[in-house]
């Protein structure tokens, strides 16, 4: 079953897919952020055109572990995008995602210029690689 891994942000909201077994995951795409009926529908209609069986939606806990706003705006969107798409929606921890984003574009010297527009999707890739891997048998 493919998985849709979804970075979510107030600007862009970033995608990644798995492959059919669930091993490897990979960027999709960066969408613009709008209101959250318009986000929920944009994503609930790519995981319909992935043709994917679940979404994996990235947390973002404070570093402490604890809940803030955005943790708040995150399960709230879960709870929208599982009745809207039909699909389980996972809530995965992201902290560090960004960061760790930021040091693969620095290790293959991917230009600043491009950096804004891909930085959500390498973010998106590995909040559902982390799931992936935490599901591997």
């Amino acid at each position: 079953m493919r998985i849709l891994g979804v970075d979510y942000g107030d600007s862009r909201i970033g995608l990644s897919t798995s492959d059919e077994l669930g091993l490897l995951a990979s960027p999709l795409a960066t969408v613009k952020s709008e209101s959250m009926r318009k986000n929920v529908d944009k994503i609930a209609a790519i995981a319909k055109e992935q043709n994917v069986g679940a979404i994996v939606l990235g947390l973002p806990l404070n570093m402490d572990g604890s809940e803030g706003e955005r943790a708040g705006k995150s399960r709230a969107i879960a709870r929208v995008l599982e009745k809207v798409s039909g699909l389980s929606v996972i809530l995965v921890d992201e902290r560090l995602t960004t960061v760790e984003a930021e040091e693969i574009m620095d290790a293959n010297n991917v230009p600043k210029h491009k950096r804004k527009e891909i930085v959500d999707r390498i973010a998106a890739q590995l909040i559902l690689q982390s799931f992936l891997d935490s599901n591997i048998k």
